[in-house]
């Protein structure tokens, strides 16, 4: 059975004593694979969610699926495969950045600010929030109208602790040399525009998702490269990291399809890329680098080895699953030996050096259909572990 733990004040009171033992005696897990898309609670569902109840989450150890579940006053809508609420960014101290429309719009979207004048007409209601799993809170982002793109947005805790944290989003300006960083920080409480230098030629930067890795966002072009800077700088620079040697794609190439096969996340302290893009009619596989340190623009190869090789193992063919070459997941967060995959109802896990199956478990996401799976719908989440609480209640 998951831990279903319920974040709300009254809740965690209630239940203090339980959770504790409970993270004492590590029956939760100490990470685990949390779904995108959250479960919306209805009026027939009212168990799920007590009254003036936040969110709560079904924890289940991988390589089975978390769920977040939210009340409609965060996502007044109706989940469907076209318009549904999103996990953008996780954070092990409990934080949780969410992108949930708040309905159809009834007039057109005007942005004045010294630095933007815009008017124009968009279908949804934007909507905003953080979660913060380990105070049973929702905070709704003040000006969601000023975010461009969810893709570009990420969060990061303060290096200094407290709670503290940053949304922040790259806006670039395409075939300019200078692109607009929007910063909400919990210490200020409002949003704050800077222009920066914008270091890249002229190309558009896709939108593949922000990773938080020592103490800074890094904006994921899975096509081309990253690019990092400390939002936390009074004049922040973008720095660009290449994507390894022979890595890098065409513009648009493999475009809207390309986190079916790639991704990067951190596992073990260090920033990953995983790849298993194939450009030629050569063997299916699956590679694995890392980069050598947070200023470093070099990556290493840490292994590779073809699916061919992964089916041909005992441990594979345990599972009965086909001999088909899988979808990305991602990558262990503290094992970077291991790599998530999805294939038909299954999640697995492999380690890759091994060339051996060590989980496979039926999966289950709110959304999509399972032949839309990609990295972007599910993430991997260490969970705040009790002695980082102080005082607090934890809710997971």
């Amino acid at each position: 059975m998951p831990h279903q733990l319920i974040t709300n004040a009254a809740g965690a009171r209630a239940n203090h004593h339980t959770l504790l033992a409970l993270m004492a005696s590590a029956a939760l897990p100490s990470w685990v694979i949390l779904g995108t898309v959250p479960r919306v609670t209805t009026a027939a569902a009212a168990d799920d969610l007590p009254p003036g109840t936040d969110l709560s989450l079904a924890l289940k150890a991988p390589p089975r699926v978390a769920l977040l579940t939210i009340p409609p006053r965060i996502f007044p809508g109706r989940t469907t495969p076209a318009n549904f609420p999103s996990v953008i960014a996780v954070d092990a101290s409990g934080l949780i950045l969410l992108k949930a429309d708040q309905g159809p719009t009834t007039g057109p979207t005007v942005i004045y600010t010294p630095r933007r004048r815009q008017f124009g007409w968009r279908p949804t209601v934007a909507g905003y929030f953080i979660l913060d799993a380990t105070t049973a809170s929702s905070l709704p982002l003040p000006k969601p109208e000023l975010i461009l793109h969810m893709g570009h947005l990420g969060l990061v805790s303060s290096p200094g602790g407290g709670g503290h944290y940053m949304v922040v989003e790259l806006q670039p300006i395409l075939g300019g040399d200078t692109a607009d960083l929007l910063r909400f920080s919990s210490d200020v409480g409002e949003w704050v525009s800077k222009s920066i230098h914008y270091p890249l030629p002229f190309r558009m930067l896709s939108p593949d998702g922000v990773v938080s890795y020592y103490g800074r966002p890094w904006w994921v072009d899975l096509s081309w490269c990253l690019l990092t800077c400390d939002p936390f700088e009074d004049e922040p620079v973008l720095r660009v990291v290449p994507l390894p040697p022979g890595k890098a794609l065409k513009c648009r190439e493999a475009w809207g399809n390309l986190d079916k096969y790639r991704c990067v996340g951190v596992s073990a302290g260090k920033l990953r890329f995983v790849d298993m893009y194939r450009r030629s009619r050569g063997p299916a596989q699956i590679s694995v680098w890392t980069l050598a340190d947070p200023d470093s623009t070099e990556w290493t190869l840490e292994y590779e080895a073809t699916f061919a090789e992964i089916c041909d193992d005992m441990s594979y063919k345990a599972t009965g699953l086909p001999r088909k070459v899988p979808v990305l997941a991602l990558i262990h967060p503290t094992n970077p030996d291991v790599v998530y995959f999805f294939l038909d109802k299954y999640l697995f896990g492999v380690d890759v050096r091994a060339r051996k199956v060590v989980e496979c478990e039926v999966y289950e996401l709110v959304e999509p259909p399972r032949e839309l799976v990609a990295t972007r719908f599910v993430h991997a989440w260490q969970l705040p572990r009790a002695p980082c609480l102080g005082n607090r209640l934890p809710c997971l």
